[in-house]
């Protein structure tokens, strides 16, 4: 018999990713190279066993492989236990002639039978691609003492950025007496961060009724909160003033990287969990430039970096220059090679002398620049230049 958990986790890590362009082209967004060591999805795991919580289901859907294999039987996190742990689940056709995963809701719905395994008393609610660090007993200790059917996360957001969220409008004791996802006019800067907790048999009622209704968008933002919410049930907003970036787009991205260079802001890595590649320390070479710089393990700079984050067993090769960019696990930017606020993805290459993105302040027409991505496996050829704003997939030839 399974032991009953007083909170079983699902972590929504199914989305195609499309904002994210030639990064997700073969791997789930969760599973996104971040901060010279992880990946995005450490970061709702670590939370997970930081918190307690030792039963989580990881809703997958596509390009699974990589993230399946990068969790594995979940040991990095102590989440390997006999009767707990970490489930990747994925969607299959069952009798009642159940598909892909149509939307969040219905993601959570086709594994009722898993999370009533656990016989929980509550349910926590996560997304795969949110960099943050959060103790979710704590919100739970909130949702417990409201005696909440749910509760969810928020955190105030600049009023230009608001309409890209679902905006919780709350009474004087964080009651939620409105919810509008994505509004075009905003009435509050009170933004939902995806993360909800609510008594399982009460989302387990909404989810089979939601399920019912051909008409549903099967979204938890556009059906089962504004359902309950018109139901009357007692939802409260938790807030929450730590570090959170939707890594969602090439600009955030790169911003919540480059965040990690920054000793002014806050998120704090310790007790952030991945799995380790198992390689030799860096070597750097002597004469090298390096200025605010990640170096993680198993690679060899011979260039110079100001800026920059480099992932493990990335090269460098002698005069090259490396500027406000993120290099992914294995890239190899040959000699004299020149990349600036740009992507590399991973086991790219870069060749001989060849110029990838720019700095903004040497684009005459601000229009123009952007951060620049190169795709995972793809080729540089020597020479070539490769402008700002550009996302490449396949390889290009150069001058040898």
């Amino acid at each position: 018999m399974i032991p009953k958990q007083e909170v079983v986790a699902m972590l929504l890590a199914g989305g195609q990713g499309s904002r994210l362009g030639v990064l997700t082209k073969k791997i789930a967004k969760p599973a996104v190279p971040f901060g010279g060591k992880y990946r995005i999805i450490d970061f709702p795991l670590s939370n997970c066993v930081n918190s307690g919580i030792e039963a989580v289901g990881i809703l997958t859907q596509y390009q699974p492989l990589i993230l399946n294999e990068y969790i594995g039987n979940g040991q990095p996190w102590d989440l390997d236990g006999m009767h707990a742990g970490v489930n990747c689940l994925s969607p299959y056709e069952a009798v009642s002639g159940a598909d892909w995963y149509s939307g969040t809701a219905n993601a959570i719905y086709q594994n009722i039978s898993y999370i009533d395994r656990y016989n929980p008393d509550y349910v926590l609610v996560l997304s795969g691609d949110h960099i943050y660090k959060m103790d979710y007993n704590k919100m739970l200790q909130f949702h417990k003492s409201n005696d909440a059917d749910c509760t969810i996360a928020a955190i105030d957001v600049p009023l230009e950025e608001a309409s890209r969220f679902g905006i919780l409008n709350t009474n004087p004791d964080g009651s939620i007496y409105e919810f509008d996802e994505k509004p075009e006019h905003p009435k509050s800067t009170n933004a939902s961060m995806g993360i909800y907790i609510f008594k399982w048999q009460k989302l387990r009622k909404y989810l089979i009724e939601d399920a019912e209704n051909p008409d549903s968008s099967n979204d938890f933002g556009k059906n089962v909160l504004p359902a309950m919410l018109d139901a009357g049930e007692k939802m409260f907003a938790y807030s929450f003033e730590g570090y959170w970036k939707d890594v969602g787009t090439i600009d955030s991205l790169w911003e919540a990287n480059m965040d990690l260079l920054n000793p002014n802001v806050s998120l704090d890595l310790n007790q952030i969990y991945s799995r380790n590649p198992m390689m030799p320390p860096h070597y750097i070479d002597d004469g090298v430039k390096i200025q605010n710089s990640l170096i993680a393990d198993g690679c060899n700079v011979s260039g110079d970096l100001e800026f920059s984050i480099l992932f493990a067993g990335v090269t460098i090769g002698k005069g090259a220059t490396i500027n406000s960019s993120i290099i992914m696990p294995g890239a190899v930017i040959e000699e004299g090679a020149k990349v600036e606020f740009a992507i590399i993805a991973e086991n790219a290459v870069i060749g001989k002398n060849a110029v990838v993105g720019a700095d903004p302040e040497a684009v005459k027409n601000r229009d123009d620049w952007g951060i620049t991505v190169i795709g995972g496996n793809v080729k540089i050829g020597e020479n070539v230049t490769v402008p700002p704003k550009s996302m490449i997939e396949k390889d290009m030839e150069g001058d040898k």
